[in-house]
């Protein structure tokens, strides 16, 4: 049985929460608080597995209210408000579910929790949490879903803001992840390189570079950024043959 805690200062949502937590066979209610600083007494003198954590709530807020946690337990963020879901991201939430939510919903975060504890390992939700295993693939959060990706079937990444554009051989839409290109650079093979500020190009995919632009397919040309030039040169040196 996972211990949960329900928070949120509206008490129509709360009860909400404390119903959809009666309905899932292996979630158990600890408390339900109306309040951070209530929820914060409590867990003073108890524990629990997981927490439904309400964002916007008066005096402390939810975001702040887990960052002040010593030690937190599992957290699924819920809110009104779609513009703190890339902040839930940060703090490694499990899930963030947007209001007014359904019991599917619910059912969806619960089943994510549960994974979590079961393998007592993160679940993919942030940029920090990614994992690469020994198969030559990764894992990224895109939505509510995590998705393997073959590493060689990348083509190239495109930065855009806090968002990733991973482009696929042989899909016509990119996954989107939210993750930095500084996090996935470290974790490509040595036959990805950057080469703008804004792109990591896959070099076994490049069919043509033509003056400051690499040409990856007849509809695709991605900048050469000045920066990455010269180490852009230096690697075409060891492949160009010809006078």
């Amino acid at each position: 049985m996972i211990r949960c805690l329900a928070i949120d200062d509206e008490p129509l949502a709360l009860q909400q929460l404390v119903a959809y937590i009666s309905k899932v066979p292996f979630l158990g209610l600890a408390a339900q608080c109306q309040s951070a600083l209530e929820a914060r007494a409590f867990l003073e003198h108890d524990t629990v597995d997981a927490i439904f954590c309400d964002i916007n709530m008066p005096d402390l807020n939810g975001m702040d209210f887990v960052k002040s946690l010593a030690v937190a337990p599992l957290v699924v963020f819920t809110t009104a408000y779609s513009e703190y879901a890339v902040e839930g991201f940060r703090v490694n939430a499990v899930d963030y579910l947007l209001k007014p939510f359904g019991l599917q919903d619910f059912q969806r975060a619960a089943n994510r929790l549960k994974v979590r504890l079961e393998n007592n390992a993160p679940v993919v939700s942030s940029p920090a949490a990614l994992g690469y295993p020994a198969d030559n693939t990764l894992f990224l959060k895109t939505d509510y879903r995590i998705v393997k990706v073959s590493i060689p079937d990348i083509r190239y990444v495109e930065g855009m803001s806090e968002y990733l554009k991973v482009w696929l051989e042989g899909e016509a839409k990119p996954v989107v992840s939210l993750l930095s290109m500084k996090k996935i650079e470290e974790r490509l093979p040595d036959y990805f390189m950057r080469i703008h500020r804004s792109y990591i190009v896959n070099l076994t995919k490049i069919q043509e570079v033509n003056k400051n632009r690499v040409i990856m397919d007849k509809d695709t040309y991605l900048p050469i950024g000045d920066m990455y030039k010269e180490a852009f040169q230096t690697y075409l040196d060891t492949k160009f043959v010809g006078k």
